[in-house]
């Protein structure tokens, strides 16, 4: 293979510093955006924090969606089990943690929170519609 006569390395290797910003592979190291962190999972594009943590869409009134809150079924990704996951929750953080904690005793079942989607183990979507209308939101099935 080649070597670059300047650096000492492959072309495909190559990279050197212009001025204090380095560039690797003809990209330049800032215009590089981490998406995901085994660390701390999910990242904004925005900001470049983890996204729980992410402060670009704070104090939008947007950030709630339509107000219809959404439930479905998965099975994807899970070993073949089923979670029912719940979207559009139109609550801020500490609601959404207060919700699933209740929604989850309700079904007598785990469950998680994830990227503000309520996950629950099991098939429970007719319950929770009609817990979630109870306490007044609009519910909507999705999927099939």
């Amino acid at each position: 293979m080649p070597r670059n006569s300047i650096h000492g390395e492959s072309p495909v290797e190559q990279s050197y510093d212009t001025g204090g910003d380095r560039i690797v592979k003809g990209k330049d190291v800032r215009d590089t955006c981490l998406v995901y962190s085994s660390d701390k999972g999910r990242m904004c594009p925005g900001c470049g924090r983890p996204a729980a943590e992410c402060v670009c869409h704070r104090g939008r009134d947007s950030s709630f969606g339509d107000g219809i809150v959404r439930i479905r079924r998965e099975t994807k990704g899970r070993g073949g089990k089923i979670v029912t996951v719940i979207t559009g929750i139109p609550l801020d953080a500490d609601g959404v943690q207060s919700l699933s904690g209740d929604l989850k005793r309700r079904c007598g079942s785990g469950g998680t929170l994830k990227d503000g989607a309520i996950e629950i183990q099991g098939d429970h979507r007719d319950l929770l519609k009609q817990e979630l209308e109870r306490r007044g939101f609009r519910v909507k099935m999705a999927g099939g």
